[in-house]
């Protein structure tokens, strides 16, 4: 699988089609808006600041938006080519960009705090995600909330068939045609061997977070991507 500044230069090659595959893709947005509403984020934001770690194109800054309109919102990216997507898109104001890896954030403008943060696809891509959990966990305000929106697997052999058929009957062809089978190889993978449902859980709260739940998505995407809520005690 790529890690690191080898997967960040994937994401750089797969930048200019990215918004035009996952837009093919059912479900794509309408599941990242449920995982940014699932914040339970109070009075449209107002004088809140989020952080949308591995914000990608921006799709997952929509949704934070979309969630709490009145807030402000940092996207950090390890991408340059991703965040050129994102950047170049029309934002409100209290809309920043920061081109990081996660484990360098403490180090850059992006060094919170926050009171949500909204992590989308992102935890199965770093070579750390307790790490990475620690440093959410730093970075929010004491009572502030994590929502994590990713490909997790509920664990019956189902899942993994449809997650292969997906891949195989449409995320592979797009890969060969774009010439970016390196990364989408990588995403095939990277679902196949992260966490389970119940491991994800229990990866969280040996991080510390408290009010830990696991909340499905609808469509062919049961039992493949999930939100993981949870907060800093």
């Amino acid at each position: 699988m790529l890690r690191d500044g080898d997967l960040a230069a994937a994401f750089d090659h797969a930048s200019p089609t990215y918004d035009l595959m996952t837009a093919a893709s059912p479900g794509y947005r309408s599941h990242l808006r449920r995982s940014a509403r699932r914040l339970g984020l109070p009075g449209g934001g107002a004088g809140l600041t989020l952080l949308d770690l591995g914000c990608g194109t921006g799709t997952s800054t929509e949704a934070l938006l979309r969630a709490a309109p009145r807030a402000t919102v940092v996207g950090v990216d390890a991408s340059a080519g991703m965040l050129a997507r994102a950047r170049a898109k029309a934002w409100p104001e209290r809309v920043s960009f920061v081109h990081a890896p996660v484990e360098s954030m403490e180090e850059v403008e992006a060094g919170g705090p926050y009171d949500a943060v909204l992590a989308a696809y992102l935890l199965r891509n770093v070579a750390d995600p307790d790490a990475v959990l620690r440093l959410v966990h730093r970075l929010l305000r004491p009572g502030g909330r994590l929502a994590v929106h990713e490909y997790s697997l509920g664990g019956r052999p189902s899942d993994r068939l449809v997650w292969k058929a997906v891949v195989n009957g449409f995320v592979r062809p797009w890969a060969r045609l774009h010439g970016d089978a390196e990364l989408y190889g990588h995403l095939y993978r990277s679902v196949l061997a992260f966490d389970t449902t119940d491991a994800f859980t229990a990866r969280l709260r040996r991080a510390g977070f408290t009010r830990v739940r696991c909340l499905p998505q609808p469509g062919w995407q049961t039992g493949i991507t999930h939100t993981f809520v949870a907060q800093r005690p």
